[in-house]
């Protein structure tokens, strides 16, 4: 909910994610260079309103709109997922290893491993030196496995809303 102030000064909830807002994401995980008059004529919006959504949900982390690449193809010469099994708070270690830059998706999970990790390095060597330098030189990591990407066969980001 963001809020916003109506005649009067008292506060008024505004739902982010109403049908409207929704609509305008689909339009954007169709196509993120989708222009906002084409948006606006599709969800039914004046173009400045469209603009302004836009920037509320992006202002809010409900959204990024981002050129997304296959590593493999752009000159990394690795990519990795690798499952990691920590003592202590998982949240910790979590947030100790969202902080590498090498590092592109972490998540806490409920399964054989407590997190879950996605790596992009330049070469061998350097995801090498990524999990032996930096995760598993974390004392509350107890062990780490390794998957190797050979190939992206997909990836997509238009599941919609609910």
């Amino acid at each position: 909910m963001q809020t916003r102030k109506a005649p009067g000064g008292r506060a008024l909830a505004e739902p982010l994610l109403d049908d409207v807002n929704k609509a305008i994401i689909e339009q954007l995980q169709q196509d993120g260079r989708r222009s906002y008059a084409a948006m606006a004529a599709a969800v039914g919006l004046s173009e400045a309103a469209v603009r302004q959504r836009v920037q509320r949900l992006l202002d809010a982390g409900i959204m990024q709109i981002v050129a997304v690449t296959d590593p493999l193809r752009v000159g990394f010469k690795r990519q990795a997922m690798i499952g990691v099994r920590v003592t202590g708070d998982t949240r910790v270690v979590a947030d100790a290893l969202a902080v590498l830059p090498e590092v592109d998706y972490v998540v806490i999970t409920a399964g054989s491993f407590d997190l879950l990790l996605e790596i992009v390095a330049e070469d061998d060597e350097h995801l090498i030196s990524l999990v032996n330098d930096h995760i598993r030189a974390l004392p509350q990591v107890r062990e780490t496995e390794t998957f190797v990407y050979l190939r992206l066969v997909k990836q997509t980001y238009t599941w919609g809303v609910r």
